[in-house]
């Protein structure tokens, strides 16, 4: 029997610059998902198929999706973020999962 995947599984994640220290740890973690821009701080980026690549999300609040895959990686990242600047939320009704303001 397998698992379906519905919409109140869905995650997204988002970095609040402002806390960000610039220390590239999710980079390191999750590189499909997060990078540091020219200005030393890190920002999310969507998922896309092999080979392309991402743009930067780099409005203030932007969210990209959590692949299922990744989001391990993504919850490390989180947790040893030393801004606590992620934030990672259920799509469906914005509850903060994993970060700083999670339960």
């Amino acid at each position: 029997m397998s698992a379906q995947h519905t919409a109140a599984d869905e995650l997204e994640v988002w970095i609040d610059q402002e806390l960000c220290t610039g220390d590239g740890i999710c980079a390191q973690y999750a590189p499909e998902v997060f990078e540091l821009d020219i200005d030393g701080l890190a920002y999310v980026k969507p998922p896309v198929a092999a080979g392309e690549e991402a743009d930067l999300l780099t409005e203030p609040g932007a969210s990209a999706p959590v692949p299922l895959p990744l989001l391990r990686d993504v919850v490390e990242s989180a947790k040893d973020c030393p801004g606590d600047c992620i934030h990672v939320r259920r799509v469906a009704d914005g509850t903060e999962v994993y970060g700083p303001d999670a339960d």
